[in-house]
């Protein structure tokens, strides 16, 4: 019995080819759409099960809340936090590992120099993050003067020789033994970038000023700190434990009176959320979680487009297959019988589709990791990728083929075999439903891709305060950059290739440094939020390219201007002074006594951080309280070649500080890096969008072919009674184009409510302009009516003589 309905099935297929073509061409790129995004959901869900204890690592965060700024999460921990947990609740934990953040270092083996970034840790964590030893073993963080490298990095300074053993020195000063080489992190690891270990002890040797202000300091927030719980604790329960674990030690000294003030607590954040859920770890930009939710409904909603187009055609064909139906039912088959034939067609036309959609991913899947930044693996090898599959199949084949099984076989033979049967002119209406559903997905689709790109474009038109052409950033990483600043830049500036040349504490597009403990003439006493506060040097300001509305730059002519400060536009208006310009600010920096600068100038804002948040309140020194300069800037010559300029920078840099790589970064290319989630989200709803309305206008070309075929003795008439071309045409399109009137009309508000919400996000967005559902209205039903006219033209064409022979 099986193997006849399946006989009966590869026949329908074979006698129908156009319409088999166009249904198992459609699921195949719909199906192709899921799996991909099947793929894409797996890898975030998966986020960090790389690491084997997952379900029991946290990172360990403290909370409170503040008077005038509400509730709030602190990532970065005191040092004597860690203490305390190590020593009052060892019971909880397996390991309570230290870390510093994550920074880049020069690293060099021989004749060999690289720079990667890594992170100082306490001994446990190879253990705790179960990484894959390639050689050595997971306890190569005992000695402080050990390094454990990634398989890439010990690969890029020792060749094919054995790394273990060897000498490594860290940025040209502290000389290391590899105790051990692990495998790469992957990409879906919250720890991809670390590059390296090294021993917490070693980051305490080199930073002094911890054992000396800040092991018992619970107001110094600088380490991370993270935590393993033993196996079969509850993670409720060891939250319970610790949360008092600040609160008791701090608990009646007058020094930390303001963290007991805002009760701050302490609570693990398991590893399992910290990908999708980043919120409470001051993450900003799209939220990965959401990004999940849409990229997995867009790809259900392009498979029911596929799915559409199976029922539209299967239902449009019911009179050619009526005979058959009423013949069967006439020899005796019951209407189960013709139902499970009927989804016996769609099991075969399923199947086909979905063997051809794995040929499909299998070839696009590089490019689909180019295009969603992630190393994503066809999961043969994957029980559950098989269930799924297997139930995917048995799902859309009921999904796809429950309309025409249930409509096919509810004909009356009597009245298909006298030929008196006609569908009525009800029997369109769900044909039509269906379209206007296709089509409403599809321009909503188009909607969100345009709105999208239109928010990112505006961030990147925003006037940024400086010019980033042309201009270069190199961060300090080891002493050999120290006291060369002047020797430095007159070689630069010999060149003949760089027209300036200054340092600063952080990178051109980046705040590093936020303080509070400001004052100044007339300052309202419910002021005071934090600044940012960068150190740099006089010609900064040359270099970047700031751009003045009152007062001067720095001077190295005026000693005085070393208690200067210089501050952007929103630094300004929250002081409220109407001319700030030689007014004097006081800023009393920890246990420092205040110290006095004189407003010299006010400079456009400066765009530093997220293009779509407002510009941070920020203050530039020559003479900063904080801290020091960390990075170089250059400005190259406007009009000469950059890869000369390029090549004669390198030579300055690698005669002077010989012993670093010459590493540089854009600025305009990190600038745009700040826009990937965004353009990256963007480019896979552009993606499915398109395959959408290749789909929709799949299932219109088989529904267009198939009226123009029923229409034919039809047009045939009207031709032979004077119609013209443009008549017919008009007649054939005219229905379709006002069901895509209507999808219009339904997804327009749809996609404004969805992404009205969207642009809720981002503080500095563009406006949802009426002429993006023009566009898309536009371009819908330009669309449709091209495909249309395929199939309308060649109908009208057509010689009425053979039209009206033809036997329908």
């Amino acid at each position: 019995m099986i193997k006849n309905y399946v006989k009966i099935a590869w026949r329908s297929l074979i006698n129908n080819k156009v319409s088999s073509l166009i249904n198992i061409g459609g699921l195949a790129v719909g199906i192709t759409i899921v799996l991909f995004n099947g793929l894409w959901v797996w890898d975030e869900l998966s986020f960090n099960k790389y690491h084997a204890n997952y379900d029991r690592i946290a990172q360990v965060i403290s909370s409170g809340m503040d008077v005038k700024d509400g509730p709030f999460v602190n990532n970065s921990l005191p040092y004597p936090l860690a203490t305390a947990l190590a020593k009052d609740y060892k019971d909880n934990f397996s390991h309570i590992v230290r870390a510093s953040w994550v920074q880049e270092y020069i690293l060099s083996a021989g004749e060999e120099i690289i720079s990667r970034k890594g992170q100082f840790m306490d001994e446990g964590a190879p253990e705790m993050l179960s990484l894959k030893m390639k050689a050595g073993s997971r306890s190569g963080l005992n000695d402080p003067y050990s390094i454990m490298l990634c398989e890439s990095a010990a690969k890029a300074l020792f060749r094919d020789a054995d790394p273990v053993g060897r000498s490594v020195t860290m940025n040209n000063k502290t000389q290391l033994k590899v105790t051990g080489v692990y495998e790469d992190l992957p990409l879906n690891s919250q720890f991809k970038d670390v590059k390296f270990l090294s021993a917490w002890k070693l980051w305490e040797m080199q930073n002094d000023w911890i054992q000396k202000r800040a092991i018992n300091d619970w107001s110094n927030n600088f380490i991370r700190l993270y935590a393993e719980i033993k196996p079969g604790t509850d993670l409720a329960i060891v939250n319970k434990n610790i949360s008092n674990a600040m609160q008791e030690n701090i608990r009646g000294m007058e020094k930390f009176k303001e963290q007991v003030e805002q009760k701050m607590a302490v609570s693990l954040y398991p590893m399992s959320r910290w990908h999708l859920y980043p919120d409470n770890l001051r993450s900003s930009g799209t939220s990965p979680l959401r990004m999940v939710w849409l990229i997995g409904i867009i790809g259900i909603f392009v498979l029911l487009l596929a799915c559409i187009n199976f029922m539209n055609l299967s239902t449009a064909r019911s009179a050619k297959r009526a005979r058959e139906t009423g013949i069967r039912k006439a020899l005796g088959s019951m209407r189960k019988q013709l139902i499970f034939q009927f989804y016996s067609e769609a099991f075969l036309v399923v199947t086909f589709s979905f063997a051809l959609a794995c040929l499909l991913v299998a070839i696009f899947l590089p490019a689909f990791n180019q295009l969603a930044a992630k190393e994503m693996r066809m999961l043969w090898g994957n029980i559950y990728f098989w269930l799924i599959s297997f139930g995917f199949i048995f799902i859309t084949s009921v999904l796809a083929g429950s309309y025409p099984a249930l409509y096919l076989s509810s004909f009356k033979p009597i009245k298909v075999l006298k030929g008196t049967y006609q569908a009525g002119r009800f029997a369109v209406i769900p044909r039509k439903a269906l379209v206007v559903m296709q089509f409403t997905v599809s321009v909503a689709l188009v909607i969100c891709t345009l709105v999208i790109y239109r928010q990112v474009n505006f961030a990147k038109d925003r006037p940024v305060g400086y010019t980033r052409e042309g201009l270069l950033m190199m961060e300090m990483k080891s002493a050999d950059f120290r006291g060369k600043y002047d020797l430095l830049r007159t070689s630069l500036l010999n060149t003949g290739m760089v027209a300036e040349m200054s340092e600063s504490m952080g990178g051109v597009t980046e705040v590093v440094s936020s303080n509070e403990g400001f004052d100044w003439l007339g300052k309202d006493p419910a002021k005071d939020e934090s600044m940012g506060t960068l150190a740099i040097t006089h010609e900064y300001g040359k270099t970047v390219g700031w751009q003045f509305i009152a007062g001067r730059d720095f001077s190295r002519d005026l000693a005085s201007d070393s208690s200067g400060v210089v501050m952007n536009e929103a630094a300004a208006q929250y002081i409220g002074l109407a001319n700030p310009v030689g007014e004097t600010i006081t800023w009393k920096w920890r246990d420092n006594p205040p110290y006095p600068y004189k407003v010299l100038g006010v400079i456009r804002n400066v765009v530093m951080e997220s293009p779509y948040k407002p510009v941070k309140p920020t203050l530039f020194f020559v003479k900063a309280l904080n801290g020091n300069v960390n990075w170089i800037n250059i400005r190259v010559k406007p009009g000469v070649s950059m890869s000369q300029s390029l090549s004669k920078i390198e030579e300055v840099f690698r005669k002077l500080i010989p012993s670093a790589p010459f590493d540089y970064k854009f600025v305009d290319e990190v600038y745009t890096a700040k826009f990937a989630a965004e353009e990256r989200f963007g480019t896979l709803v552009a993606f499915f969008s398109i395959l959408a309305i290749f789909i929709s206008c799949l299932g219109l070309f088989g529904l267009s072919s198939f009226t123009a075929e029923q229409r034919t003795k039809e047009i045939g008439v009207r031709k032979v009674l004077g119609a013209s071309v443009l008549n017919i045409w008009y007649m054939l399109s005219k229905d379709f184009a006002v069901l895509v009137i209507i999808s219009l009309l339904m997804a327009i508000p749809v996609a404004y409510y969805f992404m009205h919400n969207w642009l809720d996000n981002f503080p500095y967005r563009a406006t949802l302009s009426w002429w993006i559902f023009a566009v898309a209205g536009l371009g819908a039903m330009i669309i449709t009516l091209l495909t249309i006219s395929v199939q309308s033209v060649k109908a009208a064409f057509m010689n009425p003589a053979r039209s009206l022979k033809t036997d329908n």
